[in-house]
């Protein structure tokens, strides 16, 4: 229970198999309270759906406090959110950020051709987000308290199909370590995880089921991650047993990050080629 009496918000789950579900879900399991968002579901949508597919989720849980829409994209929503935050928890213990988005079309097209347009928005979206919510929260946030985003290698080196998703994941990371250390002058801390390729609405868009046999053949562990391993780690950077580790990328990706030729993924290469 390294969650009792711990207080915090969770930005970005869309459904079940969304990353910062699995990491919501060792949170609660550990005797901790959260706030939740969506996100916001259109006017003309009677069922909305966004929040129903939250909802379920969330329901099941004592401590899951509260469920509202908040566009990243707004500053005014994410102010309003911040302050039903502070009314419910007082001073928070953690706030996890998950929101990424890049148009489908410039996901879809050379990093050459990405529109002008379609890079505002994905950097807004998926990078300058992270920095607003953190400021918006500095104020609750506790000694000791930790933030986390979620990144991916694409930031790093170049992935084919990632595109702009990678351009704003190097951005990402490159905030997440400015504000390590403007938060650090505050005790807190913020990290970032690095997951290998998941069954998210987030990882399909971006081809995740090309990459799956390609990690599982180059990973040093020889197969692909789980929801739940992720689901640890990025509690574990949320909790106190990392208090001092701020301005990281931690992976959680079998040891996919460490390789620098493709491994055993040759082995089979050499096996198509002879049959």
């Amino acid at each position: 229970m390294q969650f009792e009496g711990k207080k915090g918000l969770i930005v970005g789950v869309a459904n079940d198999h969304s990353i910062a579900w699995a990491i919501a879900q060792q949170i609660l399991e550990g005797g901790g309270k959260c706030g939740f968002t969506h996100l916001p579901d259109r006017p003309d949508d009677e069922k909305k759906k966004n929040r129903r597919r939250v909802a379920k989720l969330t329901d099941k849980y004592e401590g899951a406090e509260f469920l509202l829409p908040m566009d990243a994209n707004n500053d005014d929503d994410i102010r309003s959110i911040m302050e039903h935050t502070e009314k419910t928890f007082g001073k928070i213990d953690f706030l996890l950020h998950s929101i990424a988005f890049a148009d489908r079309d410039d996901l879809g097209r050379e990093t050459l051709h990405t529109s002008r347009n379609g890079f505002k928005i994905a950097m807004e979206a998926s990078v300058f987000s992270l920095m607003a919510v953190t400021a918006a929260a500095e104020p609750i946030l506790a000694p000791g308290g930790s933030v986390l985003t979620m990144t991916y290698y694409g930031g790093e080196k170049c992935v084919p199909g990632y595109n702009v998703m990678g351009v704003c994941k190097a951005a990402l990371e490159a905030s997440m370590r400015y504000l390590a250390f403007d938060m650090g002058a505050r005790d807190v801390r913020v990290n970032a995880l690095s997951a290998g390729p998941i069954r998210t609405l987030a990882g399909r868009a971006a081809g995740v089921e090309d990459m799956l046999q390609m990690y599982e053949h180059m990973a040093p562990l020889g197969r692909n991650v789980t929801h739940e391993e992720v689901g640890r780690t990025g509690a574990f950077l949320l909790s106190d047993n990392s208090s001092g580790i701020t301005g990281e990328v931690l992976h959680v990706d079998g040891g996919y990050n460490a390789m620098g030729s493709p491994g055993r993924l040759l082995d089979e290469i050499k096996k198509s080629q002879s049959s």
